[in-house]
């Protein structure tokens, strides 16, 4: 006997209680601040000297580097980036 499916996808269940935006962002903002530490790891670049690539203070870089805060700018992320010798890829997609 096949098993179906019952209900609405997770994407659904988020919606419709109002938190489907905010926790985009935060699963975003994880997948970018762990993508920027492991570039950091593999250059062997510390948070001292990549903050100091960046123009910016340890303390900001941190906030960049902080999962759970979504108040991140394409500024910096695009400073980050480009320290690292990256560059940022955006995209819309459909809903």
């Amino acid at each position: 006997m096949k098993m179906q499916n019952v209900g609405s996808d997770f994407d659904d269940f988020l919606a419709e209680e109002g938190m489907l935006e905010e926790v985009t962002a935060v699963a975003v903002k994880r997948v970018i601040a762990w993508q920027i530490e492991q570039e950091m790891s593999a250059q062997k670049i510390t948070k001292t000297a990549m903050a100091k690539k960046m123009h910016t203070s340890r303390a900001s870089l941190n906030r960049l580097l902080d999962e759970n805060d979504t108040s991140l700018t394409l500024a910096t992320l695009a400073g980050a980036a480009a320290a690292l010798g990256r560059r940022i890829k955006l995209e819309l997609a459909p809903a």
